[in-house]
């Protein structure tokens, strides 16, 4: 019996020699180790052993049966790697000794002011807060003092959900929530996407990115809003910046104004930038009315707070002297891979 073992054992390695493909040591695995393959059919005849001798027979049979699965599986992994690389050298199109590409991607322009502004106000002590999209109509609108046929609501024509959901037509969506969640005193900015239904043009997009912020104290005024204001303005710019206040209506503030900037680029004295005036028109603020700090859980008696709502799609216009708003969701490489990473 042993020297039928040996003489298996010798015609496995040549027959394994000669093995070229995985279809030929398919074959193999069968002949060998299969029902009625060669290993199967020695420790069949074990039956007519007795004693020791089948014993000892049984150990040499079932060594051989585990060196010839250990063989068949590492020719079956190295005849797959051989495959593999030869249909790599067929493919001229793929050549692994060439150089990667190394090319970083960039940041978009809006990503860019986001981050730095989100850093500026956080260092003044500001929370940054993310907020859904999709809001209810009364965030939307009720919980910042617009009531339904409120006639500031046509000026906010958006896209309402089947569900009854409108697509955030302003940051301000998320005052209601925010004030809720922190309560009073309170410091947060809340960024995001806002929607509207309007007609494209260089000025004018349906989709548009703004950053709200709040703060809410006791004897807050309108002094503290022209301090951040000022600040944030100066750090983004890398210089100081002059604004103003003009006065404008928005439901959810009280005094409400336009803040204007002198001109970043002219210094004021007229340029295509600012239509020649000299000032540009950047964002709406006020002081919180009381029924939106009401509406959020604050008593307007005992604190005030001052809002406003910054375009970041305009000040990343501003910022890098983009002249179409079209060109910031138009995906062209072209023009936005210029923008350095931060």
């Amino acid at each position: 019996m042993k020297t039928k073992i040996e003489q298996l054992k010798e015609k496995f390695q040549q027959d394994m020699a000669a093995v070229k493909n995985a279809e030929t040591l398919e074959s193999m695995r069968v002949a060998y180790l299969g029902k009625k393959g060669s290993i199967t059919e020695l420790l069949k005849g074990l039956k007519d052993l007795q004693g020791d001798e089948k014993k000892e027979i049984g150990k040499y049979i079932n060594q051989l049966k585990g060196e010839v699965a250990d063989k068949i599986n590492q020719r079956a992994s190295q005849l797959e790697k051989e495959l593999e690389e030869a249909k790599l050298k067929a493919d001229k199109r793929y050549d692994i000794s060439l150089p990667c590409q190394q090319k970083l991607g960039t940041l978009h322009p809006i990503t860019i002011v986001q981050r730095e502004l989100e850093e500026i106000f956080s260092s003044m002590g500001f929370a940054v807060e993310d907020f859904s999209e999709v809001v209810t109509e009364y965030n939307n609108f009720e919980a910042v003092n617009i009531p339904k046929h409120h006639p500031a609501r046509d000026m906010q024509d958006t896209y309402y959900l089947d569900n009854g959901q409108v697509l955030k037509t302003h940051t301000s969506a998320a005052q209601n929530a925010i004030l809720r969640k922190y309560g009073a005193p309170c410091k947060a900015i809340f960024p995001g996407r806002c929607f509207r239904n309007e007609a494209l043009d260089a000025s004018h997009e349906t989709t548009f990115f703004q950053m709200e912020g709040m703060m809410v104290d006791k004897n807050i005024s309108i002094s503290n809003l022209i301090y951040f204001m000022k600040t944030m303005l100066s750090e983004v710019f890398k210089k100081e910046i002059t604004v103003r206040l003009r006065p404008g209506f928005f439901p959810f503030v009280e005094p409400g104004f336009e803040l204007d900037i002198q001109c970043p680029f002219c210094g004021g004295e007229g340029c295509s930038t600012c239509k020649h005036g000299g000032w540009i028109e950047l964002c709406p603020c006020g002081m919180i009315h009381p029924n939106v700090l009401q509406m959020g859980g604050i008593d307007p008696e005992e604190y005030t707070g001052f809002a406003f709502g910054l375009g970041l799609t305009r000040l990343a216009m501003m910022k890098f002297d983009i002249h179409d708003i079209r060109v910031l969701n138009s995906g062209n490489l072209k023009a936005l891979d210029q923008f350095v990473t931060m």
